[in-house]
């Protein structure tokens, strides 16, 4: 009964040092996105930009290029998804940043989502950058935006 025992700890031991492992890789709720949907060649361009609420980090925003397009992503952070709050994303290419930007490719997902891809956008010709959004539907609206990308 003794050497089962001993067994039984050694097991838990690596099971918990295996999933310390795992969680380690994971980060703590930055996007591991890879490319966007229809497109596998999706290189990131510009800095990643967060979105806050109550003075906590609660997504990333970055902007992609590929496939001939810019694309937008927004993640939204583990810890935010724990609070169980409900909540819309948006994401989307601004495109000439500033007082008459205009925004392509937009796209809305409802149910809580943990992440969202912009469509792509013909627009790699222009000044553009990654625009994400959480709407919370009690409270209010939570953007960032990515550095300028010409």
């Amino acid at each position: 009964m003794a050497l089962l025992r001993g067994e039984t700890v050694k097991f838990m031991l690596a099971a918990a040092a295996s999933l310390a492992l795992v969680a380690g890789g994971l980060g703590a709720g930055v996007a591991q996105a890879e490319s966007a949907p229809g497109c596998a060649s999706t290189v990131q361009i510009g800095s990643t930009a967060y979105a806050k609420f109550q003075g906590q980090t609660i997504a990333s925003v970055k902007q992609f290029k590929g496939c001939d397009k810019n694309w937008a992503y927004i993640y939204v952070w583990d810890s935010f998804r724990a609070r169980g709050l409900h909540y819309l994303l948006t994401a989307a290419v601004e495109v000439n940043p500033g007082p008459n930007a205009t925004y392509k490719g937009g796209k809305d997902k409802l149910g809580d989502p943990v992440e969202l891809w912009s469509a792509g956008t013909d627009t790699l010709s222009d000044c553009t950058a990654g625009y994400g959004l959480i709407s919370l539907y009690q409270y209010d609206n939570y953007p960032a935006w990515t550095d300028t990308r010409c």
